[in-house]
């Protein structure tokens, strides 16, 4: 979808058309601030996002950690387990 070059001077010839020579540089020059400050409002909206959510992906990290911590606790607790149930497992069977 992008614009090649005749496009380009169909429309260069049309504005030149539409508002003469003369006013080209000041509607070009407004167009160009239009630009920068729709830029600048969309850098300010994603920068005021990310400070927004920053702490709510804080906290979500932290209880990310805190529940695999405990799996992580509680997986070597049953591996304990087993391992001793396994040893008991071979004591009987030899004695």
């Amino acid at each position: 979808m992008g614009i090649n070059g005749g496009e380009i001077l169909l429309i260069i010839l049309v504005a030149l058309l539409l508002f003469g020579a003369d006013k080209l540089p000041d509607i070009a020059k407004g167009m160009g601030k239009g630009m920068r400050e729709i830029k600048k409002a969309t850098d300010d909206i994603k920068r005021e996002f990310e400070n927004s959510t920053r702490e709510v992906r804080n906290d979500i990290n932290e209880v990310k950690n805190t529940i695999k911590n405990d799996i992580d606790e509680v997986a070597g607790s049953v591996k304990k387990e087993a391992e001793n149930a396994a040893r008991s497992v071979e004591d009987n069977l030899k004695g």
